[in-house]
């Protein structure tokens, strides 16, 4: 079933046909992160976004040629570490049979040291690509992110990167995930078509 992108708050950009430029700042969310960096990310997803292996990552690719400012956020190692070892699951779970996470990360050596070996490569391109947007996870920030929590169709990780971006005045983001087209004041780089769509209905797609 198809994502209701009922009201979109945010500028839409598609990055299909924008070109970067110097004075841009962005932030690159985790699913790029993912795409640009990890070995195996054409494996990992359904086969009509393979796409988006070549549309974020060329983006990028055009935003540091250009000289743009890319940004990162820690919390970005927690979820592609999480999809890095989800997608060595699956594709080992396809060699031997049914195995649960825990058992596949506790019982098989090689493979968490090939686990821990990918992310450790992925992180580390991402470090050299972009800088550091900090937040401090407490009660404050909490707080915070609940609030966006309640008023923007986010899951429970977006409200930090949104605070972290908040805190830098950044408000350019570089993603596939729809969610942040409900936050007002955000310009969304993405590929994502049905964003696109209802973007271009709503009034909300940008031409730069």
């Amino acid at each position: 079933m198809a994502v209701n992108y009922d009201v979109i708050a945010a500028d839409i950009i598609d990055i299909r046909v924008d070109t970067p430029k110097a004075e841009d700042v962005f932030l690159v969310d985790s699913n790029v992160w993912y795409w640009m960096t990890y070995t195996r990310a054409s494996l990992g997803i359904k086969p009509w976004m393979r796409r988006h292996v070549h549309d974020y990552p060329a983006f990028v690719n055009k935003a540091i040629t250009a000289r743009a400012k890319l940004c990162r956020c820690g919390l970005s190692f927690a979820e592609l570490a999480y999809s890095i070892e989800t997608t060595e699951w699956k594709i080992f779970k396809k060699t031997i049979g049914p195995i649960n996470r825990k058992e596949y990360r506790h019982n098989y050596a090689k493979e968490r040291s090939n686990v821990v070996s990918e992310v450790k490569a992925a992180w580390g391109q991402v470090k050299t690509m972009a800088s550091s947007l900090d937040v401090a996870i407490n009660d404050g920030i909490t707080d915070a992110a609940l609030s966006r929590f309640e008023k923007e169709c986010v899951d429970g990780y977006d409200p930090f990167f949104l605070e972290a971006m908040s805190n830098e005045k950044v408000i350019q983001i570089i993603t596939d995930d729809g969610d942040y087209a409900t936050v007002s004041g955000m310009r969304v780089f993405t590929a994502n078509q049905n964003v696109i769509t209802a973007a271009q209905k709503q009034g909300k797609f940008v031409t730069r």
